[in-house]
C-alpha cells in the first residue's frame, strides 16, 4: 500500500461535541456546517485555494464573519476536513483507502491549479496515476471505495481507470507477474511452490462489490484472452465468499434467520453469478452448478435463473456425484431430500437426449454418459430409500424416469428396493408390488438373484418370476457362471425360510415374523406335491424331468392366485406396461409342459 503525504504543520485540529475547531489565537470567521458538524474556520487559508469558497463569500467583506452550509459536498465531513488540513498545510496522509473522497471533494470546491498553482487536486491526480494505479492491491482497494461515491467516481473517470489498470494486470502472463497478490488456497505455498497459479487474481478480486465484480468479469471475457475454465473459477470464489451456504450444507432453520434484506443481496447476487457463467461446456463444475441450484432453493430466485441452472447442470449430469444431490427439501412435506428438483434434473437430461439425432443416441459415448447418470441416480435411490417418510410414488417415479435402455442390469436398483422394504416395513401388498414392478428379473446377476429369491420381503410374485426366469435359462450358461445357482425346486423349496412346526396332525405350520400363512401355504403345496410324486413307485422321472413339472405347477399357482385377487386383471396390465417382465400365461404354460412331457416320453419308449 502506497501513501503520499502532504503538509508539514502538526495537526491542531480539536472537536468538542460536533464542533471541529482549530487552536489559534485568531478568531474564527468562516462558518462551515457540514451534515451534523460544524466547522469552525478561517478565510484566509481557505478561500486562496477554494473556486466554490471564494464565489460564495465574494459578498462579504473581508472582517465579515460567513456562514455556510455544504451538506451535498461528496465524502461528507471527513473528506472536508482533508481539504481544510491541506489548505492550512497540516500533514495529511493520502492512500488509496482515502483519495477517492478526497479527490472528489476537492473537484467540488474547486481546488484546481486555475485557482491556485500546485493546488490539492493536481496532486491527487498526480498520486492516482503515477503511484495507485501502478499497484494491484492499491488499485482494487481504491475501485472498492467508489461504491460509496458512485456517480462522482464515474463523472471524474476514476472507475473506468480503476478496472483498466485491473483488466490490464488480470491479462499480464503469470510468469510476468512481480506484484504481491493474495492466494490462500489450501495446499499452496508460495515457497513450495514459486511458478505463479494462473488464477491468482481471483480471491483479490471477489473483494469487489457485485457491480464492479461484474465490470470485471464481462470486460476479461470480451478480451477472449483467458479460457472460460479461469473466469468459472473466478465466479466459483466470488460465489464462495458472499453466498452463505454455498460451501457447506445448511438448514432451513439458518436460512429462514436470515433477514429479507440479506435475502434479496444474496438472491441479486446469485443471479448475476449465474448470467456470468461462460457458455463453453466445462467452464464451472457440475458440482458448483448444483450447489448453486441448492442455494437458490432456499433464496427463491426466479424461475429464469433456476431454469438456467437445471439446463446448464444437466449438461454435466455425469459428472456429479451422490452428495451433489441431496438436496434438503424446502416444501413443506415431511421428505428430507428435495426429490422434485432430482427429478426435474434428470428430466432435464434426458430431453437433450430426446433431441440428439439417432447416430448420436446409439453412440458409445453417450451411452456412456447415460448408463452413468443411471448408476447415479441408483445410488441416489439408495440413500433417499432411507427416509422414513420417502412415499413409494416419489420413489418409483424418479426410479423409472431412467429409460431401459441405460440401465445395463439391475442390481443397483435391487439394492435401492431392498433398502425401501427394511426401512417401511408397513407396506401394503399392493405398494410392494408395485415397488418390484419397476425391477427387471433378466438383469439380476446370479448373486443377486440368489440373495433376492431367499428374500423374505419380496412379494411371492417378484419371487415367481426369477424361479421362472431361471427354468427359461439355458443350462451351459448357467454352468460357466461365476456362481452357480442351485436348481429352481431348490431354491423354491429353500425360499422363504422360516421356523416351522408340526401341529397334532402332522401339518406344517409358519410361526415366523411376517405370519403370511397364504404365502407359505402356496409355497408348501408346491413342496408337497413335488414330494408325493418322488414317492411313487410307479413313475420314474429323470432330473431333466422335475423342473419342467416344477414349472408348470409353480406357473399355474402363481397365476391363479393373481386371477383370484385381481379378477384376471392385473397380469394383463402389467404385461402391457412392464416392458421388462415376464409375460406369463397359465395355458401357454400348461401345453408347453405337456408337449415336453410327450417328448420325454416318446424319447423313452
Amino acid at each position: 500500500m502506497k501513501f503520499m503525504k502532504l503538509g508539514t504543520r502538526p495537526d491542531t485540529f480539536y472537536s468538542e461535541q460536533a464542533t471541529r475547531t482549530l487552536v489559534s489565537e485568531i478568531p474564527s470567521d468562516l462558518v462551515i456546517q457540514v451534515n451534523n458538524i460544524t466547522f469552525l474556520l478561517h478565510k484566509f487559508p481557505l478561500l486562496p485555494k477554494c473556486g466554490l469558497l471564494q464565489r460564495l463569500c465574494s459578498d462579504s467583506s473581508e472582517c465579515e464573519s460567513v456562514s455556510l452550509e455544504l451538506h451535498d459536498i461528496p465524502g461528507g465531513e471527513e473528506a472536508f476536513e482533508l481539504c481544510a488540513k491541506f489548505c492550512y498545510g497540516i500533514a495529511i496522509n493520502i492512500s488509496a483507502h482515502n483519495i477517492v473522497p478526497a479527490l472528489c471533494a476537492a473537484k467540488f470546491l474547486r481546488m484546481t491549479d486555475s485557482i491556485e498553482k500546485g493546488n490539492f487536486v493536481g496532486k491527487l491526480e498526480a498520486f492516482l496515476n503515477s503511484c495507485v494505479l501502478e499497484g494491484w492491491k492499491d488499485s482494487i482497494a481504491t475501485l472498492q471505495t467508489t461504491a460509496r461515491l458512485q456517480d462522482w467516481s464515474e463523472n471524474l473517470g476514476i472507475v473506468r481507470k480503476c478496472i483498466d489498470s485491473i483488466i490490464e494486470k488480470v491479462l499480464t502472463p503469470p510468469q510476468q507477474v512481480k506484484w504481491s497478490y493474495t492466494y490462500t488456497r489450501p495446499g499452496y505455498n508460495k515457497k513450495q511452490n514459486p511458478a505463479v497459479p494462473k488464477d491468482w487474481w481471483t480471491e483479490d478480486v471477489s473483494d469487489l462489490e457485485i457491480d464492479l465484480f461484474r465490470c470485471i468479469i464481462m470486460a476479461i471475457r470480451s478480451a477472449y484472452v483467458l479460457p472460460p475454465q479461469l473466469i468459472g473459477e473466478a465466479l466459483h470464489v466470488y460465489a464462495c465468499r458472499w453466498l452463505p451456504g454455498l460451501t457447506k450444507l445448511r438448514s432451513s432453520t439458518s436460512s429462514a434467520s436470515q433477514t429479507e434484506e440479506s435475502k434479496e443481496k444474496n438472491r441479486r447476487i446469485l443471479e448475476t453469478i449465474v448470467s456470468m457463467i461462460p457458455a463453453d461446456r466445462g467452464s464451472v463444475s457440475v458440482g458448483f452448478l448444483l450447489r448453486l441450484l441448492r442455494v437458490a432453493n432456499f433464496l427463491g430466485v426466479s424461475t429464469m435463473t433456476k431454469t438456467e441452472l437445471i439446463k446448464r447442470a444437466s449438461l454435466q449430469f455425469e459428472e456429479a456425484t451422490v452428495s451433489d444431490l441431496l438436496y434438503p427439501s424446502t416444501s413443506f412435506s415431511d421428505h428430507s431430500y428435495d426429490i422434485d428438483t432430482v427429478l426435474a434434473l434428470l428430466e432435464s437430461y434426458l430431453k437433450l437426449w430426446k433431441r440428439m439425432a439417432p447416430g448420436a443416441v446409439e453412440s458409445s459415448n453417450f451411452l456412456r454418459s447415460i448408463r452413468n447418470v443411471s448408476k447415479l441416480i441408483d445410488s441416489y435411490l439408495q440413500v433417499i430409500a432411507r427416509d422414513d417418510n420417502m412415499t413409494v410414488s416419489k420413489f418409483v417415479s424418479l426410479a423409472e424416469t431412467v429409460p431401459d435402455v441405460a440401465r445395463v442390469e439391475h442390481g443397483d436398483l435391487y439394492k435401492a428396493i431392498n433398502i425401501y422394504l427394511k426401512e417401511h416395513p408397513d407396506l401394503t401388498k399392493a405398494d410392494k408390488k408395485r415397488l418390484c414392478r419397476i425391477l427387471d428379473c433378466q438383469k439380476l446377476s446370479p448373486d443377486v438373484r440368489a440373495h433376492a429369491v431367499k428374500n423374505e420381503l419380496l412379494p411371492l410374485r417378484t419371487v415367481v418370476q426369477l424361479l421362472y426366469f431361471e427354468q427359461e435359462k439355458d443350462s451351459s450358461m448357467s454352468t460357466t457362471s461365476h456362481h452357480k445357482l442351485p436348481k429352481p425346486h431348490e431354491l423354491l423349496l429353500g425360499a422363504k425360510m422360516r421356523t416351522k412346526t408340526r401341529d397334532i396332525n402332522g401339518k406344517q405350520y409358519s410361526i415366523g415374523p411376517d405370519k403370511e400363512l397364504k404365502r407359505e401355504e402356496d409355497t408348501r403345496s408346491i413342496s408337497l406335491s413335488i414330494t408325493k410324486e418322488k414317492d411313487q413307485p410307479k413313475i420314474k422321472r429323470s432330473d431333466s424331468k422335475l423342473p419342467v413339472e416344477l414349472e408348470r405347477k409353480m406357473v399355474i399357482r402363481g397365476v391363479a392366485e393373481e386371477m383370484e385377487s385381481e379378477k384376471g386383471r392385473e397380469m394383463t396390465e402389467e404385461s402391457i406396461s412392464g416392458g421388462s417382465r415376464l409375460n406369463i400365461d397359465p395355458k401357454k404354460s400348461m401345453r408347453r409342459a405337456r408337449s415336453k412331457s410327450e417328448i420325454g416320453r416318446e424319447k423313452r419308449r
